[in-house]
């Protein structure tokens, strides 16, 4: 079923891939003390989980914990937990950790003297930079800045970074509503009472299914699951459908193209009609939270479209789908826009968070779109050696290869389970499938972390493969032999 991978990239550091029955003797070349295959040595969570999960509750909400992991001993791939245990890693930290736990790299960088003074003189970067903050701005985020965006906004976490974003597109819209005119007192008055002219009420657009954050604004354009939203006050704002498409996707091309247009069709009626103005409109290039939604380039360059056509700003959500994911930096660089988006928002693999813009897009007085921190120049420190290990190693195919071989695979267990496995869906790395139900979704989750792979769900019966950049066909078929087993136990029940 699963045949040896015979492409070998163009690498500084030798990247080899092996066929499984080699599998045992073949850890990461990239970790060479990464451990060669999952150990399972108590249920998961294991004893020791379970009491740190009771101290926890006293304290915290401990009820959405897989387990407690034990850090020092994680390698590369694998996530170590405080039993003893040993799993894959395919999930990693919700799709956040781009190559490798303890990576040598980043651990000879936070030796350093530039590290050390970061970590325990942690500034506030809109006051008091330090020194060296253009430079790493330059070295870090411009490095992967995406074509046509030349400014960065730096930001705590994505949530944070796409609240910030619908900030910009606020003061954008009425900069230039007011024809770049200094504010009235009535404005400087009235926003002190939440109210019009000064609190104008202005709307940002998103999709049915998103996820865009949890904070109190990205909550409003959040839309993938109640349990997110209930008791918190929302903004009345607009939703349109993302395409119900079928997959595969080159097979089903007629239809798909009929369900994009009435969609497309929709986002321009919303935004011509509803009655609050629409300032900006936010989408994820893949519905990650929401069930990994796919729509076709077609779709996104009908979006891009519509919003310069009716002077919408276009924000493009790369939390997830960002740094390397779909084999091409961004996720949006798939879709050959003529007009680049106005913002791309960014956090997860990238380490770093915050959206990148044009000048354009910077407040006009200072000390608005602002907050203590501004971010973590810890983080920047790190981006910049995650940027040279992907450059060098050259990571990104490594991320095309392995993201074929794994769809492949998945393939064949759609073939061979159908009535279980169905909708394979993906580019590079960033993958789902679906199951019938939640229900068996949930047990496929549950079975394979016991048989040492952790994964995560996504939507209502999806499984959504997140693993990092460095992942190598060898760490997919030990995903297969369990992935198999596990389909096996439910095909005979």
């Amino acid at each position: 079923m699963f045949t040896k991978i015979l492409h070998q990239p163009k690498t500084g550091t030798l990247i080899r891939y092996y066929s499984k029955t080699v599998l045992p003797q073949t850890p990461c070349p990239e970790f060479p003390g990464e451990y060669r295959e999952p150990i399972i040595k108590t249920v998961i969570p294991g004893p020791q989980s379970l009491e740190l999960q009771k101290k926890l509750n006293q304290y915290q909400d401990p009820r959405a914990t897989h387990f407690f992991a034990d850090y020092s001993n994680s390698r590369g791939n694998y996530i170590a937990d405080v039993d003893g245990n040993i799993l894959l890693d395919l999930y990693c930290q919700i799709a956040s950790i781009p190559i490798g736990y303890n990576n040598p790299e980043l651990i000879k960088a936070a030796k350093s003297d530039k590290w050390i003074s970061t970590i325990i003189n942690r500034p506030s970067l809109g006051v008091l930079p330090p020194k060296d903050w253009p430079a790493l701005i330059q070295n870090s985020f411009m490095q992967v800045a995406p074509k046509g965006l030349k400014n960065v906004f730096t930001a705590m976490c994505g949530s944070c970074a796409n609240e910030c974003a619908y900030k910009a597109v606020f003061m954008h819209y009425q900069h230039i509503k007011r024809g770049g005119a200094p504010f009235s007192e009535e404005e400087l008055q009235s926003c002190m009472k939440n109210q019009a002219p000064g609190s104008p009420a202005l709307s940002i657009l998103s999709f049915k299914k998103a996820f865009h954050g949890r904070t109190f604004g990205t909550l409003s354009t959040t839309r993938s699951k109640a349990i997110h939203k209930l008791d918190i006050p929302a903004f009345d704002w607009p939703a349109a459908s993302f395409p119900d498409l079928k997959y595969p996707l080159e097979q089903h091309e007629k239809e798909n193209r009929q369900e994009e247009d009435r969609c497309l069709a929709e986002v321009e009626k919303l935004i011509k009609t509803w009655h609050i103005p629409v300032a900006g409109l936010i989408v994820e290039p893949i519905q990650a939270e929401g069930g990994d939604n796919w729509a076709s380039p077609y779709f996104f360059q009908g979006l891009r479209e519509i919003t310069l056509k009716h002077n919408v700003s276009f924000i493009v959500d790369e939390v997830q789908t960002g740094m390397g994911v779909t084999g091409k930096f961004w996720a949006h660089e798939h879709w050959n826009l003529t007009t680049p988006p106005d913002i791309v928002t960014f956090s997860k693999k990238m380490q770093a968070a915050g959206f990148y813009h044009n000048i354009n897009y910077r407040p006009s007085e200072s000390y608005r779109n602002f907050n203590t921190w501004m971010g973590d120049p810890l983080r920047a420190l790190e981006l910049e050696v995650v940027i040279e290990q992907i450059k060098k190693n050259h990571i990104l195919e490594n991320v095309t290869v392995t993201g074929k071989y794994l769809k492949n695979g998945l393939t064949d267990f759609q073939k061979k389970y159908p009535k279980l496995v169905s909708n394979v869906r993906g580019v590079g790395t960033f993958l789902a499938f679906d199951f019938p139900t939640p229900a068996i979704r949930d047990q496929v989750v549950a079975s394979l972390r016991a048989k040492g792979v952790e994964t995560g769900g996504c939507g209502n019966n999806a499984i959504r493969m997140r693993p990092m950049l460095i992942c190598q066909p060898s760490h997919i078929n030990i995903f297969f032999d369990r992935f198999d087993a596990t389909l096996k136990e439910l095909a005979n029940k």
